[in-house]
């Protein structure tokens, strides 16, 4: 059938209103777009603005934005950190401002020695947990600030704190019960089973060393060696040997807690509908 200019066909009657048919291409409208060359349907798209990101592509990268605050502890994220910082806090303020003869009752009194574990063991345990040797800026501080709150963003408080003091009592019964027996087979002095010991440090050994098992492995390798080799060194300088083979004691007793952290993280992320609840029990 031959087609006109217009796009009437010969010898039809014309519109009503001398109009003549529309164009075959306005009679396709509803119809899906048939295969053509590229440019015939190019005016009818709608460009994309470059410099407007979809939805999606603009929540990808809000969503791995770094958020260094994070770090620290705060009220609603990280409460047992948050409120064992204020009562390291305040005792620090003790121990620097009040009279020393004061100070040194207390710390006697909070040490963990032979003596006193044989006497009120929970006792000291307990309070010997609330001080930190060298005070509130010393380098243990900010490594329980940082390492705690991590630890309980991701296995909760009550965990966090089991974490802390099962390092703390296991590492100080370690490290003391032999004091006690060299003393009873006569190669110590007896003043040795009154040996001033008390800190948190032993607590953050453990907590680093458990906090180490929930890392990747390319971050785990690093903290387990700087901090490892940190232990190892003070040990070999002999500054302390007792205290010194107590820190790795609890970095021992940290990483032997790795199943059992990492179960705990991964019962806390299915209670939080976390994402990542598998990172506790694949990467090793």
């Amino acid at each position: 059938m031959e087609r006109t200019a217009a796009g009437g066909v010969p010898g039809s009657a014309p519109m009503p209103g001398g109009a003549g048919l529309p164009e075959v291409a306005e009679l396709l409208d509803g119809m899906p777009r048939q295969r053509g060359p590229l440019g015939a349907t190019a005016t009818t798209a709608v460009p994309a603005s470059p410099s407007a990101p979809s939805p999606s592509g603009a929540a990808a990268p809000l969503s791995r934005v770094c958020r260094p605050w994070r770090l620290l502890p705060t009220p609603t994220g990280t409460p047992f950190t948050l409120a064992y910082a204020a009562v390291l806090a305040v005792t620090s303020l003790v121990a620097t401002y009040a009279d020393p003869a004061l100070v040194h009752a207390l710390h006697q009194g909070s040490s963990t020695d032979v003596a006193h574990l044989v006497g009120m063991p929970v006792t000291v345990l307990l309070a010997s947990a609330l001080w930190i040797a060298g005070g509130f800026v010393a380098p243990y501080t900010l490594a329980l600030l940082l390492v705690l709150a991590a630890l309980e963003r991701r296995i909760g408080g009550m965990r966090t704190a089991v974490v802390f003091l099962t390092g703390h009592v296991l590492a100080t019964l370690a490290t003391e019960v032999p004091v006690g027996l060299a003393v009873l087979v006569g190669h110590l002095p007896g003043s040795s089973l009154h040996r001033i010991d008390y800190g948190v440090s032993f607590g953050v050994a453990t907590a680093i060393g458990a906090l180490s098992g929930l890392l990747r492995p390319w971050l785990r390798c690093p903290v387990l060696v700087l901090f490892g080799g940190m232990l190892i060194q003070d040990l070999v300088n002999l500054t302390d040997p007792l205290t010194n083979w107590g820190h790795l004691i609890a970095l021992a007793i940290g990483i032997a807690m790795w199943p059992v952290v990492r179960g705990w993280y991964a019962a806390e992320s299915a209670d939080l509908g976390r994402p990542h609840a598998r990172v506790a029990t694949s990467a090793r």
